[in-house]
């Protein structure tokens, strides 16, 4: 049994095909401008659509699939909307109506999660509650979370109250002059420093604001070296997320912890959470925690396992 699955983010267009033994993932980033930060939502839902012939495409053989998922939403509660996603839900209402297989709908964080227990293996926190830190470009939340056997209940119990870790990241990378998004190549700076700058770190309950740290950080972009500015960002993201992390777990008495998002590819923040905390983590593989399909069409399968 096969199954197929579409996401449009901001910035990637994305389709996979999922079993129990493979998972085949095609994707393709969006292309932003040097210099700028992003791209207006008109202007990402046309690169998806001109870019979904060759990424559907490259994944070979699609007749044989039993059903079709597709996010339409970045997250799962009222009022969640973004225009991108309506690119991918035209196309996969398409293929499912041609190959005339069931269609099911997610949250784009129903796929980051999914995708990060594949990819781990962590098959076991479909069963009871866990928490979901969901690290990216446009969330940081911790997230009370359980499988509700057609995606994912999730209770926001920390994180961000502003901006996100992955917006820190692209707007100081943006500022030293690097090309949006910035996370790979700020990643690969800040690992040449020796004396990353210090950068304010604090929370309150599980929840936090990141906005100080860009004001803070943006500040020493003309005096500071990039590698060090660059390290005293990841190190100041790390210390937050883990003093978050902690009281989160305390006060849910959860220790299971599943980091997912494109931020939590970053190798060094997986380290510090490892090292300074007491959790039991999993985390997704590198190329499954940035914005993929794969966790959309696992869903989509054992969706249609259920019937």
């Amino acid at each position: 049994m096969r199954t197929l699955g579409f996401d449009t983010s901001n910035y990637t267009t994305s389709a996979a095909l999922y079993d129990t033994n493979n998972v085949i993932n095609a994707r393709q980033l969006l292309d932003v401008k040097n210099g700028e930060r992003g791209l207006r939502q008109s202007d990402a839902l046309f690169q998806h659509i001109k870019q979904f012939p060759e990424v559907i495409k490259s994944l070979g053989n699609i007749n044989d699939v039993c059903a079709v998922g597709v996010s339409i939403r970045p997250r799962s509660v009222n009022g969640s909307y973004m225009p991108v996603f309506l690119a991918g839900l035209s196309v996969a209402t398409t293929a499912a109506s041609c190959l005339n297989v069931p269609l099911y709908e997610f949250s784009h964080q129903d796929g980051h999660i999914m995708a990060a227990i594949i990819s781990s293996k962590a098959f076991d926190l479909l069963s009871g509650d866990f928490l979901a830190v969901h690290i990216s470009g446009g969330t940081t939340e911790i997230l009370k979370t359980s499988y509700n056997g057609c995606g994912f209940n999730c209770e926001i119990v920390g994180g961000t109250k502003d901006i996100s870790a992955g917006q820190v990241i692209d707007r100081v990378g943006v500022a030293i002059g690097m090309k949006f998004p910035c996370g790979k190549e700020f990643e690969k700076l800040s690992l040449n420093s020796t004396h990353p700058r210090k950068l304010p770190v604090s929370h309150n309950e599980g929840f936090f604001n990141f906005s100080g740290l860009e004001t803070q950080a943006t500040k020493y972009v003309y005096e500071e070296q990039a590698d060090d500015l660059a390290a005293g960002v990841i190190l100041a993201i790390s210390k937050t997320l883990a003093d978050a992390i902690s009281y989160c777990s305390k006060s849910t008495r959860i220790s299971r912890v599943l980091v997912v998002g494109g931020v939590a590819s970053n190798l060094f923040i997986r380290n510090y959470l490892n090292d300074n905390t007491d959790n039991i983590y999993y985390f997704a593989t590198p190329d499954l925690s940035s914005d993929n399909a794969c966790g959309v069409a696992a869903l989509a399968y054992f969706a249609q396992a259920k019937e």
